[in-house]
């Protein structure tokens, strides 16, 4: 029998992987594999899973989170020069890179996506030595999610930001950023600036024309000289249910990679606190194995 490491984190979520411990065991017992679980834990993280993959050598890592989960596993496999695909059950607060990849919320539904899918070498964001697999982004509501207690977001999922953005907006602060790319420069102020390697950002399809395989970042820059207006036109652009060009309030090209510089310090990467100031970012094409629906399961 074939050997899969299923990581999980008990209390994320509302333990979902808890709950669905035995249905996903079953699911992979009937294909043939067996699965060996390894426990995330905010003690010990993903301390000795690189000796575990060395020992069993599974077919691919199994985990089971949002794209925080996701973000901190691609980060202690790059580091360690570990290379095993993996495979993502979309349990956390914030699912934007497994949506992407076409896995579906449904655990049954992912299992079977997941058992009769194909590894496929997606891009990858970096800064320094740091990676991303869905959005670099700062500015206005970004740092919510970093905050939003993790209580909060299992009680109450994308709504819990919602909530805790609405304390945000009256001490908000313009940016006054520049931003230096082959393709094109910048200079001025700004509500938010999101560089993409996905498609999504909460669930809100702003990069609608990216892809993790075409060896590009998807940059988006909402200028900041109208805040009300910026975030009406936003908005309005977002609900348009066809594919529209982008309002003059963003910003909008695609790059391998860029610089940029920011009188406000922070950054956020896939949900967690990212690196300070400036900041060099590229994109790192084919560097991640990924378990993708196959053509059935799509």
């Amino acid at each position: 029998m074939k050997t899969v490491i299923f990581l999980y984190n008990p209390v994320s979520g509302e333990a979902q992987a808890v709950a669905q411990l035995d249905s996903i065991a079953r699911y992979y017992q009937q294909a043939g594999y067996v699965l060996t679980l390894f426990r995330i834990t905010r003690e010990n993280g993903l301390s000795g899973l690189a000796r575990l993959v060395e020992e069993l050598k599974p077919e691919h890592l199994l985990v089971a989170g949002g794209d925080g989960t996701v973000n901190r596993l691609v980060n202690y496999l790059k580091h360690r020069v570990v290379e095993v695909p993996i495979a993502i059950l979309p349990m956390g607060t914030a699912n934007d890179f497994a949506h992407l990849i076409g896995m579906p919320d449904n655990l049954p539904a992912a299992c079977r996506a997941i058992l009769g899918g194909e590894v496929r070498r997606l891009d990858l964001g970096r800064i320094g030595d740091r990676y991303f697999i869905n959005v670099l982004s700062c500015g206005l509501f970004t740092e919510v999610s970093q905050r939003t207690p993790t209580v909060m977001k299992n009680t109450f999922g994308k709504l819990a930001y919602y909530f805790s953005s609405i304390g945000e907006l009256p001490s908000f602060r313009k940016m006054n950023i520049e931003v230096t790319a082959d393709e094109i420069s910048f200079r001025g102020s700004c509500l938010l600036l999101l560089v993409f390697n996905g498609r999504t950002a909460g669930s809100l399809r702003l990069a609608k024309h990216s892809s993790a395989e075409d060896g590009l970042l998807d940059v988006l820059i909402i200028r900041g000289e109208n805040i009300v207006e910026s975030i009406k036109n936003v908005f309005y652009f977002l609900m348009r249910k066809k594919v529209a060009t982008y309002p003059n309030d963003i910003v909008y090209f695609q790059t391998r990679k860029l610089h940029i510089e920011n009188d406000q310090p922070t950054s956020d990467i896939d949900g967690e606190k990212g690196p300070d100031f400036p900041l060099d970012i590229e994109c790192i094409r084919n560097s991640l194995p990924v378990v993708v629906p196959g053509l059935e399961a799509k």
